[in-house]
């Protein structure tokens, strides 16, 4: 599921002068690595709005810590934990407001839909896709956080296991079991929901 997009090379140059305080390097690579931001904050929290929200603040918490940065491994390898730590952490300042203000979650706040571009296919083939997609967006959604993260990180990002596990700061072993339980507990919310209908 991973979108295999090359990972540009971040230059050496351009790190240097960010890092500085040059604000039109880190334009540069901000641009760059902004679409593979605000995917993987999408993936974890399945919502659009929220989604840039985090990756606005993870922008800005990149800005501040950048000088930190000393290119020992991948931009992306460091990149990855900001963007997950602060995903997990919205998800977790949401369920603790529909805790305390809500009896009951209806769901309705997890529903984005996404325009697709108009093809030949017949209304009935679209509707089958979108059901599916549905379907599949809902069943993530009930899974728990730390789940849903290893799960987004994995299909979605192609990470590797240890490259999960530094973005999560978890053992690989833990990456390995999370990860199997994710699919497992999702494979189990799909059947549940065909089995429904």
């Amino acid at each position: 599921m991973s979108d295999n997009i090359p990972e540009p090379d971040l230059d050496p140059d351009l790190l240097r002068r960010a890092q500085a305080g040059d604000q039109a390097a880190f334009g540069v690579i901000m641009r760059t690595h902004h679409a593979r931001t605000f995917r993987l904050a999408y993936a974890i929290v399945h919502h659009e709005a929220d989604a840039r929200d985090i990756a606005q603040e993870v922008w800005l918490t990149v800005w501040k810590q950048l000088p930190s940065f000393r290119g020992d491994s991948r931009f992306t390898s460091w990149l990855h934990p900001i963007v997950t730590r602060r995903a997990i952490d919205h998800l977790r300042k949401r369920r603790r407001w529909f805790d305390r203000f809500l009896p009951f979650n209806t769901g309705n706040d997890e529903d984005v839909q996404v325009a697709e571009p108009a093809t030949e296919t017949t209304a009935r083939d679209l509707a089958e896709g979108q059901d599916t997609v549905s379907r599949v967006r809902a069943a993530m959604a009930a899974l728990p956080p730390k789940h849903r993260a290893i799960l987004a990180l994995r299909e979605m990002e192609g990470l590797s296991y240890e490259e999960i596990a530094a973005a999560t700061g978890i053992p690989t072993g833990t990456v390995m079991s999370r990860l199997f339980h994710a699919r497992r507990l999702l494979a189990e919310k799909l059947g549940s929901q065909i089995n429904r209908d």
